[in-house]
């Protein structure tokens, strides 16, 4: 079973900078992370999409972070990271780490599809 483990999170201001990471460990066969994700939920709210990396390093952005973030991975480390600029209070969340071998197309930002999660990070944007 693939373990996520996503670390990085914190409080800042408004217009500041965070960059999370999340590794997987237990991996078996490198399929079963072929997709990473990074999600949100903020209190109250639906689990998010926020960016979808594949195994060659294609990259998909929801709208409302596009532009501001940059979703990476490093396949010898098993990591992947999520550079968050000019950050806005409308970014706190919790932020999870999420992974699937399989390719879900337009269905990337549905938290059901994927088959393995972190247990997220906290990040806090004050104004």
């Amino acid at each position: 079973q693939v373990h996520l483990v996503e670390s990085g999170g914190g409080s800042v201001q408004a217009g500041g900078s965070l960059t999370l990471s999340c590794i997987a460990s237990r991996v078996t066969w490198n399929s079963d992370i072929n997709y990473m994700a990074w999600f949100r939920q903020a209190p109250g709210k639906e689990r998010e999409g926020v960016a979808l990396i594949d195994q060659y390093n294609i990259t998909t952005y929801a709208g409302s972070v596009e532009g501001r973030v940059t979703i990476s991975r490093d396949n010898t480390k098993r990591k992947m990271y999520l550079q968050m600029n000019s950050l806005k209070p409308e970014d706190t969340a919790k932020y999870f780490c999420a992974a699937d071998w399989r390719g879900l197309g337009a269905n990337w930002g549905n938290q059901y599809e994927y088959n393995y999660w972190g247990q997220g990070t906290q990040v806090a944007v004050s104004s």
